[in-house]
């Protein structure tokens, strides 16, 4: 079922998706359930008490507030809907800085047509990351613009990046957790770092994208990423005026999420060519 989009239904997921973010948020600045309790697709893929605990508030609350809608989840949580929107939610993005103490994890919220499980399938309609730790919080509905607010500051509206130059680009990136992807992102960061004035790593996919959507961050490139990771913050991406997208031009996957504000364009340009050398160099190997 296709949903009717009206600019009442993209205020609703919008207040919705702030509010859930917002009182899982407060919900995880109590740190007594930060201790790892399993891992996931490796060793160093962890989850913790409490990212299952912020999950089961933000799904109550979606819940309660719209029970006809799907819901997906990182921690194993997943219903099918009526509506055709499904919530899209990475209770703590993060994880790894959040047993380290390291202040850069938050939570991320998005509503989605579509079907999130299938690549090129979905879109966001609207959503929301809070950082605990700051109580920052970013926000956006499609046509609606991002905004984002720092404690209790009014809400500004942000702008992605209008540097153009890669040269003199800040880069964001991360690393998966297996090994063998790690070292190919490492042989690929080899090749991107002297073309942009730096990289950085922060270690929350949500918060990478709200960076750009604010302009703190040029641009940003990532692989391994599910839609929890990006759904929140591609439409704040876009809805601040910039780019996101794979490497061909398509909606963003996981083997790779590009996102920009006027540096967009250069730097999918040098990944593609990047990455062509290194599959030419492996063919011939």
């Amino acid at each position: 079922m296709s949903p009717d989009i009206t600019p009442a239904l993209l205020g609703e997921l919008e207040a919705l998706a702030l509010h859930a973010a917002t009182e899982a948020a407060l919900l995880i600045r109590d740190r007594s359930a930060a201790t790892v309790s399993a891992t996931k697709s490796s060793r160093t893929d962890v989850v913790t008490e409490m990212d299952r605990r912020s999950q089961e508030l933000i799904a109550d609350l979606v819940r309660r507030a719209r029970p006809q809608d799907g819901f997906y989840g990182e921690e194993q949580g997943e219903g099918e809907g009526t509506s055709g929107i499904t919530w899209v939610v990475d209770p703590i993005d993060g994880t790894v800085n959040y047993v380290y103490d390291i202040p850069a994890f938050a939570v991320s919220i998005a509503a989605v047509e579509g079907d999130p499980r299938t690549p090129g399938a979905w879109r966001p309609l609207a959503g929301a990351v809070v950082n605990p730790v700051s109580g920052e919080r970013f926000w956006a509905r499609r046509g609606g613009g991002s905004h984002r607010q720092r404690g209790r500051g009014a809400a500004t509206r942000l702008r992605a990046s209008v540097q153009v130059d890669l040269a003199l680009s800040l880069v964001g990136t991360g690393f998966g957790y297996a090994a063998p992807t790690r070292a190919a992102q490492a042989r690929l960061l080899v090749d991107v770092i002297p073309n942009v004035r730096d990289i950085r790593r922060f270690g929350s996919a949500a918060l990478d994208l709200c960076h750009v959507a604010d302009g703190t961050l040029d641009a940003f490139y990532e692989s391994g990423f599910n839609p929890w990771d990006l759904a929140a913050g591609w439409l704040l991406v876009t809805e601040a005026g910039g780019e996101v997208s794979n490497l061909s031009g398509g909606a963003p996957d996981v083997a790779w999420t590009i996102a920009g504000g006027a540096a967009f364009g250069p730097l999918r340009d040098l990944l593609r060519r990047v990455d062509h050398d290194h599959e030419a160099a492996s063919a011939d190997v």
